[in-house]
């Protein structure tokens, strides 16, 4: 998702990266791209550095924090924020970067985010992990997982339920309390916030 900086969008557009241009896609948002079997029509094409990115997706139905590949936690949907968002945060927050699988059409893995869930210590659980998590900068349709079993993952959270088009299954933390991580295909996420007053 991302928003012209000179438009100022609420919520923006689904596009596709290609090198340093995002293309707009003819699509509400990355939910009803994967649905729809994964095609748009293209419109404008913008240069990256002129564009904000925005949360991949904006609203995810659910989200699983996995501990491992059996057992996992359910996340806050109403606190997501974007990868240049700058984050509301109680005193000392903590980045948690992993990296997600986004559930796409038919129940089935569509593609991979970075997520940094945020953590406050300060804080008695489950608040403190409730206040945040960001998202992005973008999904690769492409990016092949090596460290997490994120079909098995799925295959668990699938149990007795229905998957739906923007969940999100986070993988075990790679890198805590960090200023940012990059992982290759996925980008850069950085940890932006402010304490909340």
């Amino acid at each position: 998702m991302f928003t012209p900086r000179e438009l100022a969008l609420e919520r923006g557009w689904p596009g596709k990266l290609d090198n340093e241009s995002v293309i707009q896609l003819a699509a509400q948002t990355l939910e009803s791209f994967f649905t729809g079997g994964g095609t748009a029509r293209e419109h404008a094409v913008y240069p990256l550095a002129d564009v904000q990115l925005r949360a991949p997706v904006l609203r995810p139905p659910s989200i699983r924090f996995f501990d491992d590949e059996r057992t996992f936690s359910f996340g806050n949907t109403a606190s997501i924020y974007g990868p240049e968002d700058v984050v509301p945060a109680p005193a000392k927050p903590e980045s948690h970067f992993s990296v997600a699988a986004v559930i796409g059409a038919d129940e089935r893995i569509g593609g991979f985010t970075l997520v940094n869930d945020w953590r406050a210590p300060s804080l008695d659980p489950p608040k403190g992990r409730d206040f945040a998590t960001s998202i992005g900068p973008w999904v690769d349709t492409d990016y092949v997982p090596e460290e997490f079993d994120f079909e098995h993952a799925r295959e668990v959270a699938a149990r007795n339920t229905r998957l739906r088009a923007g969940d999100l299954l986070v993988g075990p933390p790679f890198a805590v309390d960090v200023p940012e991580a990059t992982v290759p295909g996925l980008g850069t996420l950085r940890a932006l916030s402010s304490t909340a007053g």
